[in-house]
This record gives C-alpha cells, sequence and structure tokens, in this order.
C-alpha cells in the first residue's frame, strides 16, 4: 500500500476550517469501509476535488486498494466536467454530497465526511494497466480529455525524494494553498501523509484575512506557492506579519522573478526561515529540481539542481548531450518518478510505460559551471496561469467551437494570456467567456484586436510576430 497510516494511527492527519480534526486512525479505518464498496477490483474513479478531509478520504482509499483515481477541479466549468467524465465513462464518482444530484445515471453507494461514492448504473468494469495508479489532467481549466497516467513507482519515488530534500517529518504542520488536483498541491499532500505530518486544510486563499488566521491558530510550519502567490504575499506585506512557527517556504508552478526571488530569499535569511525554489511537471509526478535553500541567494534565477534519484542532460538540435556550460538546449529528465505517458480516450488506459524513465521537458535550459540549471524559455505552446498550466492550442479550441466565425489566436506570457481577434465587437465577450470558462479572474486576460493573423506562405501562424503585444 502507498500509504500504511498504521505507524502513526494516533497522529492527527487533518484539521478543517471548522476546527475538526481527523485522525490518521479514522482515514484507514474509513477507507476500509469505502472499498468495501466496490464490487470489482481495479474501477476507474473521478474524484470532484477540494482540499477537505472527504476527498483526501477517498483519494487514498482508492490508492491504497487499487482503484485509479481521476482527479478534477471542484471548480471546473460544469460543460468540461460533464464532457470530461462523458469521454472516460468512470465505474465510481467520489464527489460532495452536496452536488450529486448533478450526476445522472449514477445512483449513490456510500457517504462520509461530506462526500459520497456515486456508481454509474450501466457500470461496465474496464481493463487498466496493472501499474496505472492516477490520473491528472495537463490543463485543468480547460477541460482537456489529455490526462497524465502515473504509475505506482512514480507517486512512490517522487514522494520520498521530496520527503529526503525538504527534510519533512511528522511534526510538519503545512497548510493547502493549492488545490490537490494540481500537481504540485497533492505532492505537498503525498508527502506529509507519508511522514505522519498533519495537513491543515482549507477552503481561504492567501489574500483573505481567515488564511492568515489559520497559519497562526494552527502554527503552520510551511507554505507552497506558485509564482502568483508570492506577487500576493509580496503586495500582502507579508514580510512585516508575526508568524513565528513558519519555517519552510516553497515555490515551484513557473518560474519567480528574479526580484521577488531575492527579495524572499533575503527576508528567509534575516528570519531564519528557508525558501526553497523548485521545478516540476505534472509529467514528472511533481519535482524535478530544487534550489538547497544556502544557495538561494548566491543562484538567482535557477531552478537548481535535480532531485535525489534524477538526473538532468541538455540536447541540441540534433539530440546530442550538451556538455559546455551556459550552452542553451532542450531540458531532459531521467527518474523513476516520469510518468507513463498520456491518455486521451478509456481505450488510452490500457496502454503500458510509454516513457520508460525519460522525460523530454519542452522547455529550454542551459546549466552552469556548478551544475545548476536555468530555465531560459519553452518550446511547446502553454502558460501558467496563476500557477496552473494553461494549453494555449487547447483554449484556441475552445473559442473556435463556441465562435465559429471569429478569426483568434493565443499567446502571451505567464500570468498574462493575450488573446488576437479581428472583430472589434468581440473583445468584451471573449474576455468573459474565457474568465468563466477557465475560471480565472478576467485580468489574466488581454485582447488584442488586429486586422488580421499574420500568417506565413503555407498559411501556419506567425506567432513570433505577435510577441512585440507581450512587452
Amino acid at each position: 500500500m502507498l500509504f500504511d497510516f498504521n505507524s502513526y494511527s494516533n497522529n492527527v492527519f487533518a484539521i478543517d476550517d471548522n476546527n475538526v480534526s481527523y485522525s490518521y486512525k479514522d482515514l484507514w479505518e474509513y477507507g476500509s469501509e469505502l472499498n468495501n464498496n466496490f464490487e470489482t477490483l481495479r474501477n476507474l474513479c473521478f474524484i470532484l476535488c477540494t482540499n477537505t478531509p472527504g476527498c483526501l478520504l477517498g483519494y487514498t482509499s482508492f490508492l491504497n486498494y487499487g482503484n485509479v483515481p481521476i482527479m478534477a477541479d471542484d471548480n471546473l466549468n460544469e460543460d468540461l466536467l460533464f464532457a470530461l467524465i462523458d469521454n472516460y465513462k468512470p465505474g465510481y464518482l467520489w464527489v460532495p454530497t452536496e452536488k450529486e444530484s448533478k450526476f445522472e445515471g449514477y445512483v449513490k453507494k456510500y457517504s462520509k465526511w461530506d462526500y459520497s461514492l456515486l456508481k454509474r448504473i450501466d457500470f461496465k468494469h474496464v481493463e487498466l494497466f496493472s501499474d496505472l495508479a492516477l490520473l491528472l489532467t495537463t490543463s485543468g481549466s480547460t477541460g482537456s480529455p489529455k490526462l497524465v497516467r502515473l504509475s505506482y513507482k512514480n507517486i512512490e519515488a517522487n514522494t520520498k525524494s521530496i520527503i529526503e530534500y525538504l527534510n519533512i517529518n511528522s511534526s510538519d504542520r503545512p497548510i493547502t494553498s493549492l488545490p490537490c488536483h494540481y500537481s504540485y498541491g497533492l505532492s505537498v499532500i503525498n508527502t506529509h501523509l507519508v511522514s505522519g505530518g498533519t495537513l491543515i486544510l482549507t477552503k481561504y486563499s492567501v489574500m483573505q484575512r481567515e488564511f492568515w488566521k489559520r497559519v497562526k491558530e494552527e502554527g503552520v510550519t510551511s507554505i507552497a506557492g506558485v509564482p502568483f502567490i508570492y506577487e500576493m504575499l509580496d503586495r500582502l506585506r507579508f514580510f512585516r506579519m508575526d508568524l513565528p512557527s513558519l519555517t519552510t517556504m516553497t515555490q515551484a508552478g513557473g518560474k519567480l522573478s528574479l526580484k521577488l526571488h531575492e527579495k524572499f530569499g533575503q527576508f528567509a535569511k534575516e528570519s531564519g526561515k528557508k525558501f526553497i525554489v523548485m521545478y516540476g511537471q505534472t509529467e514528472a509526478t511533481a519535482r524535478m529540481a530544487y534550489l538547497p535553500p544556502e544557495k538561494c541567494l548566491d543562484k538567482i534565477g535557477s531552478m537548481g539542481v535535480p532531485i535525489p534519484g534524477g538526473k538532468f542532460s541538455v540536447i541540441d538540435v540534433d539530440d546530442n548531450e550538451i556538455t559546455t556550460p551556459e550552452t542553451v538546449g532542450e531540458l531532459l529528465y531521467k527518474g523513476d518518478n516520469v510518468s507513463l505517458g498520456y491518455a486521451e480516450c478509456l481505450e488510452d488506459l490500457q496502454k503500458e510505460d510509454e516513457r520508460c524513465g525519460v522525460l523530454r521537458t519542452g522547455d529550454m535550459a542551459k546549466f552552469d559551471s556548478e551544475g545548476y540549471y536555468y530555465i531560459v524559455g519553452r518550446k511547446k505552446r502553454f502558460l501558467k496561469i496563476f500557477g496552473s498550466r494553461v494549453n494555449l492550442d487547447e483554449t484556441e479550441r475552445l473559442i473556435a467551437q463556441d465562435f465559429k466565425d471569429l478569426n483568434c489566436v493565443c499567446g502571451g506570457v505567464d500570468d498574462k494570456m493575450f488573446v488576437f481577434i479581428t472583430d472589434e465587437s468581440k473583445k468584451g465577450e471573449i474576455k468573459k467567456y474565457l474568465s468563466e470558462k477557465l475560471t480565472f479572474h478576467p485580468s489574466a486576460f488581454n485582447v488584442v484586436v488586429i486586422d488580421k493573423i499574420p500568417r506565413n506562405s503555407s498559411g501556419k501562424i506567425l506567432y513570433s510576430e505577435l510577441s512585440k503585444y507581450y512587452k
């Protein structure tokens, strides 16, 4: 079993927003009880995720007893949500009890901690690859059918590695500043569940007073954040807060500005805390690199070195390994945490390991003379919007689907998507549509009206010509 809670069964595994505590013993016993409601082994289960004890009860039980969960955002647009369910036709759903009536064609089998297990009325057991453990979305906000296939070895290897370099133990008390359907947020949960720590589960964001009240009252020891969160902390005058229990701050989900990297690194040094910059992708379960805290100010802008058990190489356009420092190429990663591959339909869940421990990250990188790595750009067309990866091609597909005659292309930089259209009358409508569909604040989108979409002689869109608008 991935999670063996017996050795610390009396520890508190979580405290929720109502100040209710839940023990590892509860998690173990109710997880077994939940599993008794399955009539077959190795079922595909869809989890509508929230940072609550009920959600984690289903997640840990499914992994421990061989059922395979698909993790999806509880706030995902309903049209996209039902399209995802229709595509994979999971035999079971684990959803907040208050939402169970939304799912026609399913019948309730069990309820606990405000979550319900629903079974598909026309249930048909499907074969799943024996090593398949978990499915995570690649672009959670667009409802893309493309999922990352993770194995039990992937999760175990990455969890152990993160515990090692962050020195996580049973005394740690992280707060869920990130959603659990997101690989970074889920890695925080996995590492502390395996270590016997206490999760401070909250629905509040760093922008809310209640979040910081919980941090202080519960003695939170660590906070995880994407660049957007650290930008907000800077605006919130975080450096003036009295947070004596906080010892560790971690950052991933996109490259932090050099200014903020230095600012938080200096704060950590002066206050006796640790600020640890990391790098990862869902395709590598969560983490691939970390910058040791003692090097934080010496290597500003670096993502650090490979995690324990991992290895980087940088290759040129002919796939030859680059051995000269400060030379840019595509970053490759090798490790037991590299995922099995992708799935885009139910049949793909029978596929075996397609990557064999090697991941082409799609990021352009270089390393310095001391072996520290730096991301300098991307090959792939995606952005990080407030920490969530958004595929630009998928976004264009969504717009084309609902705006049939609109010429539109997407580009941009992290935390700001530029949407280029040729129809002035659609400008406000497109911004509102994307904000609602992708569930991001409207400030994440800049809709630009241009005379025509730039293309080359063969009709291919010249995205590089649009980059002048990003400045």
